[in-house]
């Protein structure tokens, strides 16, 4: 063995030149190139100034050893993307290491110039080049940049006019001072920050009668698409938040606020559709008028409100304001349709339509009292009338009076209308219970199925016409003309005309 031992000794020497075993995916190679997830990475329509999402695409080296790459923006387009690899941002990152069989994440975003005055959506590419081992490989980025009027955290001048030439985009709320009007053109698209509001301490004046006024013939149709429809929404572009509700505040009517009217508009993917806040119930109350408008996609869970009935979001919220609608929809509004706290209520001719597939419900979706539950001893002054509409959806009690049939709140008038209600389904009056099925009211109430055309459990895009063997149009249901029963408007919520002697009560007239 000691002899041996000095045989040890010059192995051990040997082995301190030899190379370590070097795993085969890290050992460079210099040949190989990358394959990539996508050949482009395209942005849906954002506003200039503004950074766009992050997005992201994979890049993968299939070949067995590891590759040094660089990663650069061509250019072509200045400065409007930006790279972030490895948490490196920039134009570009060099000497970027993938391992053999591995796969490197590729950060993009944007931030789009304006390029003048364009109304329409202006396109803006590049291309992410990646340099391998000699070869020459690119990823397009494409993104489509809208132009738009800006207004952050602004008090707007008395009697401003916005036009539809371009968008207008809210920051941390607009006001409208007391004493002052807003008037929005047709056509109008205006967009909301997470967070913004309109808050009309004066006059909003939506789609005046003086600015449009549709056609009056048999085929002048203002479907949902028209380009006169002012529209209310959130400022994500994405097509995975054209649903989404709670994106931006809503429109806040304060107690100093007058004359509202809102007419052919949609307000969606809000908090609030419209928020009447009068809570010292002073005299004269704000005023709202909606016609032919559509609020949908609405939910809020942090929204504080003084009465414990109204403590999140709501299609129309109202403290002591007074609030008509005629052929409106409402639709998808995950706490409320409309909910009272004191003030004057008039519905006619609308649609309520409150399936909420994401929410569980236990609100139901017309709602009024006349009690603030911080001040329980004072009564506010509430009057409720419902006709000729549609209260339906996916809770069993869709319409909810507290405290009625009082001196402050007498009993609501509900008639000629279709109806979803347990709670006041008597044909029999009882104390604060209105018996909604007595014959002379007219009313439909629960029926199995009013057989919409299609809702938003059917599949595709909800439509609350209804189908030709619907109870609510089957048999024809002559035109309730008890009075004070208001005449009814002469053309539906898609501006079709309606038969006088018959209308089909809610917004849709059946054709």
């Amino acid at each position: 063995m000691r002899h041996l031992f000095p045989l040890f000794i010059l192995l051990s020497c040997l082995l301190t030149f030899l190379p370590g075993c070097e795993p085969k995916e890290d050992m460079m190679q210099t040949t190989g190139r990358l394959e990539f997830a996508t050949d482009s990475v395209v942005f849906d329509t954002v506003f200039t100034t503004i950074k766009t999402v992050t997005k992201r695409f994979w890049v993968y080296n299939r070949n067995s050893g590891a590759v040094k790459t660089d990663v650069s923006l061509r250019g072509v387009s200045g400065n409007t993307y930006a790279l972030i690899i490895n948490g490196d941002a920039g134009p570009a990152i060099t000497g970027v290491t993938i391992r053999g069989n591995d796969s490197l994440l590729v950060l993009v975003r944007a931030t789009l110039g304006d390029n003048g005055t364009a109304a329409k959506p202006f396109l803006v590419t590049d291309e992410v080049h990646f340099l391998t081992n000699g070869n020459d490989q690119d990823v397009k980025l494409v993104a489509y940049g809208q132009n738009a009027y800006f207004h952050n955290g602004q008090i707007l001048p008395c009697n401003s006019v916005w036009r539809n030439d371009k968008p207008h985009v809210i920051f941390n709320s607009v006001q409208i001072d007391s004493g002052c009007m807003l008037r929005i053109m047709p056509g109008t698209k205006v967009y909301s920050h997470a967070g913004s509001a309109i808050i009309v301490m004066g006059t909003l004046i939506v789609n005046s009668p003086t600015d449009y006024q549709p056609g009056t013939t048999n085929i002048d149709t203002v479907k949902a698409n028209n380009r006169n429809i002012v529209r209310f929404q959130g400022d994500r572009l994405e097509s995975f938040y054209n649903d989404v509700p709670g994106q931006w505040g809503g429109i806040i009517f304060t107690s100093t606020s007058r004359n509202n009217s809102i007419r052919y508009a949609e307000i969606k993917n809000s908090t609030f559709g419209a928020f009447l806040y009068n809570p010292d119930e002073d005299r004269p109350h704000p005023t709202l008028s909606l016609e032919n408008t559509v609020i949908k996609n609405i939910s809020g869970s942090q929204v504080s409100f003084s009465n414990a009935n109204a403590s999140t979001g709501g299609g129309v919220i109202s403290y002591s304001g007074d609030v008509t609608a005629t052929n409106c929809l409402f639709t998808n509004c995950g706490e409320y349709a409309m909910i009272g706290l004191g003030g004057v209520y008039s519905l006619n001719f609308c649609t309520i339509a409150n399936y909420t597939p994401s929410f569980q419900r236990e609100n139901s979706s017309l709602t009024f009292t006349n009690t603030d539950d911080t001040k329980p001893t004072v009564k506010l002054p509430t009057s409720v009338s419902i006709r000729n509409s549609v209260v339906w959806g996916s809770y069993e009690d869709e319409l909810f009076f507290q405290n009625n049939g009082s001196a402050s709140f007498p009993t609501p008038i509900v008639r000629n209308s279709l109806l979803r209600t347990k709670e006041y389904m008597a044909i029999t009056d009882a104390a604060g219970k209105p018996g909604l099925a007595a014959p002379a009211l007219k009313n439909l109430v629960n029926v199995p199925d009013p057989l919409f055309v299609r809702t938003t459990f059917s599949g595709g895009n909800a439509d609350y016409r209804f189908q030709a063997t619907s109870p609510a149009v089957t048999p024809v249901r002559p035109y309730d003309g008890v009075l004070p029963s208001p005449t009814p408007p002469s053309r539906d919520l898609l501006n079709l005309p309606r038969d006088l002697s018959k209308p089909t009560i809610g917004a849709y007239e059946f054709r």
